[in-house]
């Protein structure tokens, strides 16, 4: 969903665009599969590098599908790392070696503000954050900038948490999940866009930085606002043991989990929002 959206911003934004794909590749593409050795020749003449690829997290998580989501991430971020740090110390390219992650990075933390200076959380998504950023070491070491985004609930109709949400609330069945107290934290997908382009062209950004809007919203504000952008009632609540009777550990850590970002070294570095509050975000998403 991101890098559909990413390629062709940064093409009109006058970059050219290659993407590393598991088909047959077409013009402007390499074939690689994330757990394959990738050659650092690939890599030759590009100036940075986008990595976003990662199995989905939605899903039933047995010990098998666990090892997946890891493996996807960790595996491929080394890899892919790897061959960059070799074409760097080639050629003295790539420069940056921007990555996804995510603000489950932080775990569960109720009511506490976290900032990327936060220490990491506990539970499954939180170990594989901290790898999954620790995988890009290879790049790191030799010497190219890193940037691993921190990504929040990322708002579109077209894919991610809201598209899930959107049937049931457009029957007016939707409502607030568990208590409706953990805080969500949110950014539309025009944001995250705007983010990566920022950091592959902002030197002073490096490391971690949490890409979520600056007003991260209870689940029961949150419900509130996207029956009102729909014009539907979102009084049925979802209860907690509902939620971990069907979703297991899935719904406990994407649900009913708490995270209080804030995106406090991307708005340091000059970034501001095209949709900080939510009402409008809703309203421009859903348009």
């Amino acid at each position: 969903m991101i890098g559909s959206a990413l390629r062709p911003a940064l093409e009109a934004a006058g970059h050219s665009t290659c993407a590393l794909v598991r088909r047959i590749p077409r013009a402007n593409e390499i074939a690689w599969e994330p757990a394959a050795v990738l050659k650092s020749t690939n890599l030759h003449g590009f100036d940075a590098i986008v990595h976003l690829a990662g199995k989905n997290i939605s899903g039933l998580w047995s010990k098998t599908f666990k090892r997946q989501v890891r493996q996807s991430r960790v595996q491929g971020t080394r890899r892919l790392a790897t061959a960059a740090a070799e074409s760097y110390r080639q050629t003295g390219a790539p420069r940056i070696f921007v990555a996804a992650s995510a603000i489950g990075y932080y775990g569960d933390r109720g009511d506490e503000e976290l900032t990327e200076a936060s220490s990491p959380g506990a539970g499954f998504l939180a170990d594989v954050c901290q790898e999954w950023e620790a995988a890009a070491s290879p790049a790191v070491d030799a010497g190219i900038r890193p940037v691993q985004l921190r990504l929040g609930i990322v708002l579109s109709k077209n894919g991610g948490a809201l598209k899930a949400m959107l049937p049931a609330f457009r029957l007016g069945l939707g409502g607030s999940i568990g208590d409706g107290q953990q805080f969500w934290s949110w950014v539309t997908l025009e944001d995250v866009v705007n983010a990566f382009v920022f950091a592959l062209a902002n030197e002073g950004l490096s490391a971690a930085v949490n890409v979520v809007a600056p007003q991260a919203v209870r689940n029961r504000e949150f419900v509130g606002e996207l029956g009102r952008a729909l014009r539907r009632p979102s009084f049925f609540p979802l209860p907690a043991f509902v939620v971990h009777t069907l979703f297991g550990e899935m719904g406990d850590a994407l649900l009913l989990a708490s995270a209080r970002v804030q995106p406090v070294k991307l708005q340091a570095a000059g970034y501001r929002f095209t949709h900080p509050a939510l009402a409008e975000a809703l309203g421009a998403v859903l348009r």
